[in-house]
């Protein structure tokens, strides 16, 4: 018989210690601690009531316990001291097994990483799903992460640490987060569908309808059918719909759902995270036979990062009515206008057919999203969930200043007109401009001397500007504080520039009734709440338009990074996403 919350939580001190025994390896003084948070509501409760205790703890205290875990394929492998915990994920990631090269590798990584850090190299070797994860994989992530920032590279071990733990307790308790695993093989097997020039080096990108996009949508349509959705439909721009019937015909309908498409070289979960979650809850209903006060209508949207056609949200505008007829020209880098990639992918092309693709609020009860994070808070609080309280609201431009090129040698300081120096000084403004507000944020992620040459003062740079907060007026008051700098910048060094506008998008705040519902339905789950905005755009800014709205965020995984092939989510909060979704729709 497995573990149990009520045995744990009526244990005395000693006798929780002795039953947590090997979680945190070597290092007792975790559950010690602990046992003064109980009780303890669930086991996601228990996992982040242990987390809090190392996070809270003095460094040196936490450094002591990463040195407490042994190395990977180390001494302690090799003479059989390990733990059981730690010989059984060594052997389970193949590290028992490893070819005499492989072995002398990680030796040297060994070796290397102390030296740098002071600590042995600290991973989860049996990865995001608890079954293993390959020597090669082991390696690539020690070799990665030997080059990163002592603090960052600190809270990354301490983070693998709880992953340990986390797998460590799943197997006291007796608990597989299967649900959770058949969200992460979806997302296995819809990255199977890549473009060209990224499929054939192991990436993923799936642009609107290319080739690998309209696969994707095959495969979501399928799967909806395989799912128990009484209806499925490829729509009128390539979305995907499904519909789950309430238990009444006159029902209203929960809009849930999510975008899949990519970025190029991206990774598997953002936007599709969204899809696969209703998808299985919808499965479980079917296979039940159950049917709720309500129906679930789950849109796949087929386009919302914006990288063939510079149309923002295709597919969540065709909902709300905002379909531009112009986009239907817009030419992609090849030359082929949207029209006829509609027309090859069998869709009508016609603005006719999108518009009966707009929603009648009156029929909806809202919009839920559910998306991976995109950043480094709910890793950094030690939570799997967080409750999105508002989009931010963005504007971009790009611009160019022009001072005049001159030789870097002969031109004096005082007579220099360096149109880089001007945007590196407006950089630092916008950076410490945003930082000086709560939840604001300014990047120039573009920058470019054309034709710029090591002894030549540059007379053109090319720079981007993407500013954005939660709400309209910290937005526009950021806008006008970084134009009238980048002004200001140019007049006193006597430079000129220009900007052409290239977004504005308005916040959207949740919908507090529906943030509610998320915040109940996660705290059922025993998590205390995080409250954090979305600094990335999202479907639900459309449907914010339309109908009320609300989203959750999952955690990411290797700091939380997105948009990159190293996105990933594990098991165990994948499910406890289903979770809240389940909660959510149950007590509508």
């Amino acid at each position: 018989m497995g573990l149990t919350l009520n045995l744990l939580n009526a244990a005395s001190t000693e006798a929780f210690v002795s039953l947590l025994e090997g979680v945190y390896e070597h290092s007792p003084w975790i559950a010690a601690a602990a046992a003064e948070r109980r009780p303890f509501a669930s086991l996601a409760h228990l996992k982040y009531g242990l987390a809090t205790v190392v996070r809270e703890a003095p460094r040196a205290q936490q450094v002591a316990l990463l040195r407490a875990h042994p190395e990977l394929a180390g001494k302690a492998m090799v003479t059989g001291t390990l733990t059981a915990e730690s010989t059984d994920e060594q052997s389970r990631a193949g590290l028992t097994h490893c070819t005499i090269e492989e072995y002398k590798q990680l030796q040297q990584l060994n070796r290397e990483y102390n030296a740098r850090f002071g600590w042995p190299f600290i991973l989860a070797v049996r990865g995001p799903r608890g079954d293993g994860l390959t020597r090669e994989q082991i390696i690539a992530a020690f070799a990665r992460r030997l080059n990163g920032h002592p603090e960052v590279e600190l809270a990354e071990c301490l983070r693998q640490v709880h992953r340990i733990a986390e797998i460590r307790l799943n197997d006291k308790f007796g608990v597989s987060p299967a649900l959770g695993n058949q969200l992460l093989d979806w997302a296995d097997e819809l990255a199977v569908h890549s473009d060209p020039g990224f499929k054939e080096h192991g990436q993923l990108a799936t642009l609107y309808l290319t080739e690998a996009h309209c696969a994707c949508a095959a495969q979501i349509q399928a799967w909806m059918r395989d799912c128990g959705f009484d209806e499925v439909r490829i729509d009128a721009v390539g979305n995907v719909v499904g519909l789950y019937r309430g238990s009444h015909a006159d029902a209203k309908t929960l809009l849930t759902g999510s975008h899949y498409d990519t970025v190029r070289n991206a990774g598997k979960y953002d936007g599709r995270l969204g899809i696969f979650i209703p998808m299985l809850a919808v499965r479980e209903l079917a296979r039940a036979g159950r049917r709720l006060a309500h129906g679930i209508e789950l849109v796949a949207f087929a386009e919302e990062e914006c990288q063939r056609y510079k149309g923002d949200f295709l597919g969540s505008s065709a909902l709300v009515g905002q379909f531009e007829p112009g986009w239907l020209d817009q030419l992609d880098s090849a030359g082929v206008s949207m029209r006829a990639a509609m027309r090859a992918a069998g869709l009508p092309a016609e603005m006719v057919a999108i518009e009966r693709e707009t929603r009648d609020p009156a029929r909806y009860l809202g919009f839920v999203e559910i998306h991976i994070e995109q950043g480094p808070v709910l890793n950094s609080a030690d939570l799997p969930l967080g409750l999105v309280t508002s989009i931010n609201g963005s504007v971009r431009y790009t611009g160019e200043v022009r001072g005049l090129a001159s030789h870097a040698g002969t031109t004096p300081m005082g007579a220099r007109r360096d149109a880089a120096a001007a945007v590196a000084e407006l950089i630092l403004f916008v950076e410490q401009r945003a930082a000086a507000v709560p939840d604001v944020v300014g990047t120039v992620g573009m920058l470019e001397v054309p034709a710029g040459s090591i002894n030549v003062i540059p007379g053109r740079c090319r720079f981007s500007l993407d500013l954005r907060a939660t709400t309209g007026a910290a937005r526009d008051a950021l806008e006008q504080d970084v134009l009238a700098e980048l002004a200001s910048i140019c007049q006193r060094r006597g430079v000129s520039h220009t900007l052409q506008p290239m977004l504005k998008a308005g916040a959207a705040p949740s919908d507090p009734i529906w943030q509610q519902r998320w915040e109940a339905a996660v705290q059922a789950l025993g998590l205390p709440l995080l409250r954090m905005p979305s600094g990335a755009g999202h479907d639900a800014m459309k449907l914010h338009e339309r109908m009320p709205q609300a989203m959750l965020f999952v955690r990411g995984q290797n700091l939380g990074i997105s948009h990159n092939p190293l996105e990933a989510v594990n098991n165990d909060d994948a499910e406890l996403a289903l979770r809240a979704f389940q909660l959510l729709i149950e007590d509508l």
